[in-house]
Formats: structure tokens, sequence, C-alpha cells
């Protein structure tokens, strides 16, 4: 029996990189899998079929059942039809993986509006409508779980990503909100920020040494090391396992904090503008954190 036997789960996504190999994971450890690809480039452009259909059928040639799925997740009732097909094709859905995404790096003050809106719209209302398609069936049955795709690009910090940051940032906003307002429904919600190689991430540059050496870091993370730790997610081995931040890289899995408060300081007349910069900015000033990206969080080679 494998860990997600009799379960249905849907993958945004799906046709390539990390999605592609949590679905073929997933229908190894039994389950059976609503494979959701719109197909489009890495920046959001057009619509292909055909890598979502190619990982269905090696599903079934490798004995699974899956079922294919081409919408856009930025659309509601588009997003709405992942759900319907896992429900039409397999009678229940218990589990949901938000994978999709789109990149248009752009440094801050060059980034159009359109570059902000798509990623938005894509990276972060896409989950909002595909979660939210889900949870009336999970509140009905009194089950599920959530596995919802972050970025280290927004849990540290790096450049030119202001609008893909953002979205990330978010969606660890919405899957705490998931997880307090369905705990009592037994609905699970967790985020994994994944180090991989991928189309998202061969838009790194590399036109230095060093940026070259971090590429070949990056190669040596494929996305077939991401899958594992989704699939627990989505098992009822990780029953306990809510509101929580992972992140994979390499063989090497971390768990995350989340912002809470760490100094504080009081004054009882209150607070003037001059009082702040002359009692509490000294202070706080060793506690406040240093600009930085993945890289100087991660200075160490994925092992």
């Amino acid at each position: 029996m494998g860990m997600l036997e009799r379960k249905v789960v849907a993958i945004t996504g799906a046709g390539r990189g990390i999605g592609r190999e949590i679905a073929l994971l997933a229908a190894r450890e039994g389950a059976r899998v609503v494979v959701n690809d719109l197909g489009g480039s890495s920046d959001g452009q057009g619509a292909d079929g055909g890598p979502a259909r190619e990982v269905v059928e090696a599903i079934r040639a490798a004995g699974g059942e899956a079922v294919v799925n081409t919408a856009d997740i930025s659309n509601p009732g588009a997003a709405a039809s992942i759900i319907q097909d896992a429900v039409r094709a397999f009678g229940h859905i218990d589990g949901v993986v938000n994978n999709a995404g789109i990149l248009r790096d752009r440094i801050f003050h060059k980034m159009s509006q359109p570059d902000w809106d798509d990623v938005i719209r894509i990276n972060l209302s896409g989950y909002f409508y595909v979660s939210k398609a889900a949870a009336l069936y999970f509140k009905e049955q009194g089950s599920g779980a959530y596995v919802h795709f972050t970025s280290t690009s927004g849990l540290i910090g790096n450049l030119g990503q202001g609008n893909y940051s953002a979205a990330k940032m978010g969606i660890v906003g919405l899957s705490n909100s998931i997880a307090l307002d369905m705990a009592r429904s037994g609905v699970r919600s967790n985020c994994i920020a994944p180090f991989a190689w991928s189309r998202m991430t061969a838009t790194i540059p590399a036109d230095t040494e060093a940026e070259r050496a971090r590429v070949e870091r990056f190669k040596s993370m494929s996305p077939d090391k991401i899958a594992p730790l989704a699939v627990f997610l989505l098992s009822d081995a990780a029953k306990e396992v809510t509101a929580q931040v992972f992140c994979v890289r390499k063989h090497e899995i971390f768990l995350f904090s989340l912002p809470r408060p760490i100094r504080s300081m009081h004054r009882a007349e209150g607070w003037t503008p001059q009082s702040i910069a002359s009692d509490l900015l000294p202070a706080f000033r060793a506690s406040f954190h240093r600009l930085e990206r993945s890289a100087d969080v991660f200075p160490w080679d994925p092992v």
C-alpha cells in the first residue's frame, strides 16, 4: 500500500518540473491524479496541452490513474474545473498541490503594471481560486490537505523579483489562514519553498564566474528531490502537520520560522519621534535583520 492509496489529488503546474515529479510520485504511491497544466511559457505566454497529456500517459503506462486538465488557474471558473474534474473522474478530492507559477523579473522601479498584475494574478490569486474550489468538499468530508509552493525569494529576498516575492509571501499568509479557518474541519495547509533546477530557475543570470558556479549548484538540485515532502504532506502520516513552511534543498529539508516579536521596549510616558531615535533605535539596532538573498543564507553547496 502506498502512502496515498485511494486518495485523489489535484496538482497544478504538473506538466513539467516540480509539479510533474510530484504527480508521478503521488501516482506511484497510489493516488489518482488530476494533472493540471496550461502549458504556457515560464513568463505566462501561450498554452499547450502536450505536457499535461504526457504526464497522464506516463502515469497510465505505469498502471496508475490520472486525467488531464489544462485550465488557467488565474480564472476562478477555470480553476474550479480542476476540482470538478477530480470529483467527476474519481468521486472525491483529498489533496491539492498549488504549484503553477510564472516569472516576470524586473528591477522594482522598472517593473510594469502588467508584469506586477500577471504575476500576482497567477501566483497568488490562482492559488486562492483552486483552494477555495476544494474547500467545500474538504469541509463536507471532514478532511483534506493543501500543499502550496512558496519561495525563498519571498521568505528571504532576491533581486528583481518584487512581484514574485510579494506573491510568494502572500501564499504563506494564505496558507496560514486556511490552516486556521479549516482546522475544525480536519483540513491541513502547509508550504514548501523549493530549490530545484527548472524552467523558472533557468532564468538565473550566468554572466560571471560566481553566477555560473551558482547555476551549476542549482542543476544538482533536481525537481524529483522536492516530491517526497509534498507527497508526505498530502498523506495521513502528516495529519498533525499544518501551518508550517518547509524548504527542500537537494537532500536537505528545513523548517522555516514565521515572524514573531523578538524585542520589545516600554516607555511609561509614551514615545515621541525623538525618543524613538535616542532610546529605541540603539536598543533594537542589533536585532535588525540584514538585507540578504537566498545565497547569503544558504552559502554552502547543496548536499
